[in-house]
């Protein structure tokens, strides 16, 4: 295997191209799907791609499902009275229709498919409540999407997807994909305000009253207005959400390096970002990293046997629209394998999804050793991430995230994911050693091969089949 030479990975741990470009990236601001920041991104990534000394650089357009945020409100009744309406505190989800909706407030937990059953016909006609958590006993990550259709399957008309993360406000996240818009109004509340409301549900529900002391420090007539007995009654609440549904383009950008083969090693990320952050994490970092590892690749472009495509999509968040547009309009046999990052600069420890295709995951685990660095990889094929608009045709594909302490997506999809959570020194680490994988890749015979789509197919998960067919992306017949 050739190794990445000694003066290229010295320039990756100090130069600041990459970090500069994350800067920019995350200083535009709103860069959700659709939008003129989005757009103005891609063409910033494309700058850097020009000035990288990459070729063929340019931007990519293509239809898509746009969605526009308005106002949302949260108003709780019954038992106390409060109102909430600011961004800190509530905000809708994309793909939401707009609407209104009042109605006694569920709390299903989790969200799992026990905690659904137990609450039973309680769900017809009320607001359904889950937590953004996945309990760690459970088998895989349960996506905020599938407990909004499950809520929406058993007669909900609201419902309200609550932060497990305190201090990290409101979460963000489609709940629509491709089935855009869905059926009710879909909010996101922080933690703090999913808290009070869970335990307004759970006092009701005993028939125990909040007193001094409980929870947050309500006591009679003190925070929250909350004082005697609740009694049975299940706190009322009201949705109100305003949004606009519809059709937009979207943009990716490309360029390339190495010598003009037929085949491609690809190495991509999203360019995109949830609208009520900068995206820096997620996914800012990932294009940074992409502008970065091609420009690197650029200093030993003469050593390449295989040509390697830079791209950054435009609207995954909302449905891998960027990415599926790239793989239905690229000749399968065109793609030698694709290196797809995602939230990757939140430590400098890798971790590799390698959907079961372990010639990619070799090489990583190669690199890994050979700079001495920590290296987590799961063989399990997971649609979440652009990389599975490959996976799910056999071609050879793989997820390049970063570890780190904190629960879930931790700062992801919230106000919170900004620039001053990451580290240039890991930004550097990471382009370090992505760039000696894909130059592994790029470099004599590559260790991955393509599988069948009916051997995909039969490999998922049917907990991910299920979210497949429920948000509108089985690509299968039945």
């Amino acid at each position: 295997m050739t190794e990445l030479p000694d003066r290229v990975v010295g320039d990756a741990r100090t130069s600041n191209f990459g970090w500069n470009l994350l800067t920019d990236l995350t200083d535009i601001g709103d860069r959700m799907a659709g939008s003129t920041g989005e757009r103005r991104g891609a063409e910033r990534v494309v700058e850097a791609f020009e000035a990288a000394g990459l070729r063929n650089a340019g931007l990519d357009e293509f239809e898509i499902p746009g969605w526009w945020r308005g106002e949302s409100s949260l108003s709780v009744s019954e038992a106390v009275e409060r109102r909430h309406e600011h961004s800190h505190e509530v905000i809708a989800l994309p793909g939401t229709p707009s609407g209104e909706a009042t109605a006694p407030l569920v709390d299903i937990g989790d969200g799992t498919d026990e905690e659904f059953a137990a609450a039973g016909d309680a769900l017809e006609g009320a607001i359904a409540m889950a937590s953004s958590r996945t309990p760690e006993s459970h088998d895989r990550w349960i996506h905020r999407m599938e407990k909004y259709v499950a809520a929406a399957e058993r007669g909900a008309v609201g419902f309200v997807f609550r932060n497990h993360i305190k201090g990290a406000l409101p979460p963000t996240g489609e709940i629509g994909y491709h089935n855009r818009p869905g059926p009710i109004p879909a909010v996101g509340v922080s933690k703090e305000v999913g808290d009070r409301l869970s335990r307004l549900t759970a006092a009701a529900k005993k028939g125990d009253g909040v007193a001094g002391g409980v929870g947050d420090g309500v006591a009679g007539g003190v925070g929250d207005g909350v004082a005697g007995g609740v009694g049975d009654e299940r706190p009322t609440v009201s949705l109100d959400v305003d949004c606009r549904n519809e059709p937009t383009t979207s943009v990716n950008a490309v360029a390339e390096v190495g010598p003009d083969t037929d085949e491609a090693v690809y190495l991509t990320a999203h360019v995109d970002a949830h609208d009520v952050s900068d995206g820096a994490n997620d996914n800012g970092a990932g294009s940074a990293l992409v502008a970065e590892v091609g420009r690197l690749l650029a200093m030993v472009e003469d050593d390449l046997d295989t040509r390697v495509r830079l791209v950054t999509f435009g609207s995954e968040e909302i449905g891998l629209w960027g990415a599926y547009h790239a793989a239905e309009t690229t000749p399968r046999e065109a793609i030698a394998c694709v290196v797809n990052l995602d939230g990757a600069c939140s430590s400098r420890n890798l971790r590799v999804g390698t959907n079961g295709f372990d010639g990619m995951r070799s090489t990583f685990e190669t690199v890994a050793d050979a700079f001495d660095a920590p290296l987590m990889t799961g063989e399990t094929i997971s649609p979440h991430g652009d990389q599975w608009a490959f996976v799910q045709e056999g071609i050879p594909a793989v997820m390049v995230s970063t570890t780190s302490d904190q629960s879930g997506r931790g700062w992801g999809h919230t106000h919170a994911d900004t620039l001053d959570k990451l580290d240039s020194r890991d930004l550097g680490e990471v382009a370090t050693l992505v760039a000696a994988s894909v130059y592994r890749f790029a470099t004599g015979e590559i260790e991955a091969t393509h599988r069948s789509r009916e051997s995909i197919r039969d490999a998922i998960d049917e907990g991910y089949v299920e979210e497949l067919k429920t948000g509108g992306r089985w690509p299968y017949e039945e």
